[in-house]
């Protein structure tokens, strides 16, 4: 599976609008066949920093970056932000999530 993190740097005056202005995206990313998630989280030291967390089957990645809805987010989303989005994506061998193996809840 490739795992995707990527920290968005939002402008202020965008951020409390975030999820409704990257839901068309959100959205359209989910149904893709190959995604297992797509979810966003707020930083809470920085509430203008937004970090994704997807997931793609090894051959839904290629498909994703070659979507209509991904070049149109490539085209709507620079307004919106303050400066070049950082990433991290990487291969494993994982298919999912799985129990933290350090914490127990009964």
């Amino acid at each position: 599976m490739i795992l995707i993190n990527v920290k968005f740097p939002v402008k202020p005056e965008f951020a409390d609008r975030w999820p409704e202005i990257s839901r068309p995206f959100t959205e359209a990313t989910r149904a893709e066949e190959g995604n297992k998630w797509f979810e966003w989280s707020r930083s809470v030291e920085d509430p203008s920093t937004y970090v994704l967390i997807e997931a793609f089957t090894d051959e839904g990645a290629g498909p994703h970056v070659e979507s209509a809805h991904f070049k149109a987010m490539q085209e709507e989303f620079p307004q919106y932000l303050t400066a070049t989005p950082q990433i991290i994506s990487e291969q494993v061998q994982a298919e999912g999530w799985g129990p933290m193996g350090e914490i127990q809840v009964d």
